[in-house]
């Protein structure tokens, strides 16, 4: 009878150990699925970040650029103001000549 209950014993650590490592290989499916999901969503985020990079950097750009151009707007308008300053005094002492002509003339 021993021999027949060892048997039996060694059945049932095999079995248990067969189920342990049934359980075992399964919790290691899971951890394998989340890291591969993990990893996906790592590689997604990793795009997402480099195409902000990239947004962000072409707005400074787009920033500096238009920074530029208003800069440079704001010096032709100056140029203009000055030019029509000038026109408008020049204007002014011709008015000014023809007022003094027209009373001489009186």
């Amino acid at each position: 009878m021993t021999n027949h209950n060892n048997n039996r014993d060694i059945r049932e650590l095999i079995s248990d150990l067969a189920e342990r490592q049934v359980n075992t290989q399964m919790q290691l499916d899971s951890f394998l699925q989340t890291a591969e999901r993990v990893l996906a969503r790592s590689a997604v985020l990793d795009d997402v970040v480099q195409e902000l990079r990239d947004t962000t950097e072409q707005h400074q750009h787009n920033f500096e650029q238009h920074l530029q151009n208003f800069d440079q707007h704001q010096r032709n308008f100056e140029e203009n103001q000055k030019s029509t300053n000038a026109a408008l005094q020049r204007l002014e002492a011709i008015l000014m000549q023809l007022i003094k002509n027209n009373g001489d003339g009186e």
